[in-house]
């Protein structure tokens, strides 16, 4: 079994890189960028005047930052215990989507039938626009936090279907051929073969199921609930409080870029292999 695996490993490292595109989050372009942004904004406001309630001043927006950010993680009118919700919401129906997606993605890989039967449910599903949708979710799941795991679970769930199908599909016959020589069975295929090969694929899925997640628990906030970053944008808007608005956004700009540093950083520790093929 141990031959196997190393037989298996050594094709693996002959497969050609990846063409995914790697995008450092600490490079200077991306500091540049910001601090274009900040300025052209700063100008925008006073240059043309431009009304608070349309478009507050970057100061007003960090004193709201603040006012959120800076108090206990328990009390009430910060940030954290909103952005918990949130986030725990997202997090568990990211789980389930994922490993939904995981799971029937390898089936449709491995059983024809299965594809034919599900492959076009799979795309009906993903073609409807789930704000139509989330209405119904809610009325099934409730107001609590059912609904926001529900539809940030349908919300990971394609991402992951198709490109974990995709990349277990993607195996070159040559390398099924060598398992076969080897007297491998199918389980063993996929684990040593196509598991490997379809990782780098099942990441990108991945790192657009975790913002979908979030996504998705933020539209059934939206919809209706007692907590979560959701409910702070709305209740911002009520109150016109636009400064308030753009703090909420900028904290859940803020998390999207922290998760997908998460994912990439558990790719390069999983995926060795396409890190040492790019060197």
């Amino acid at each position: 079994m141990t031959d196997l695996a190393n037989v298996a490993v050594s094709a693996l490292s002959q497969k050609p890189a990846s063409p995914r595109r790697r995008v450092s989050l600490g490079s200077p372009i991306a500091w540049i960028g910001l601090a274009v942004l900040i300025l052209s904004w700063i100008a925008a406001v006073n240059l043309l005047n431009i009304p608070s309630y349309i478009l507050p001043k970057p100061e007003a927006v960090v004193r709201a930052l603040w006012s959120g950010l800076a108090v206990s993680p328990a009390s009430p009118l910060g940030y954290y215990l909103p952005l918990w919700s949130t986030l725990s919401n997202a997090a568990a129906g990211c789980a389930i989507g994922v490993g939904l997606g995981l799971v029937i993605g390898s089936l449709m890989a491995e059983v024809e039938a299965i594809e034919r039967l599900v492959m076009p449910y799979a795309f009906a599903l993903q073609s409807l626009p789930k704000v139509a949708i989330a209405p119904l979710i809610v009325i099934w799941f409730g107001f609590g936090d059912g609904s926001k795991v529900a539809i940030s679970a349908l919300l990971s769930f394609f991402p992951v279907l198709i490109n974990s199908f995709t990349g277990l599909r993607a195996v070159e016959p040559e390398r099924i051929d060598l398992m076969r020589s080897l007297s491998a069975s199918r389980f063993e295929t996929y684990r040593i073969v196509k598991l490997p090969n379809a990782a780098p694929f099942i990441f990108a899925g991945l790192d657009m199921a975790v913002v979908y997640a979030l996504l998705g628990a933020i539209v059934a906030e939206f919809l209706g609930a007692q907590r979560g970053m959701g409910v702070v944008i709305t209740q911002a808007q009520a109150v016109s409080d636009v400064a308030g608005v753009f703090a909420a956004l900028i904290i859940l700009g803020v998390l999207g870029i922290v998760l997908h540093g998460i994912v990439r950083w558990c790719e390069a520790k999983v995926v060795h292999w396409g890190a040492n093929r790019k060197k």
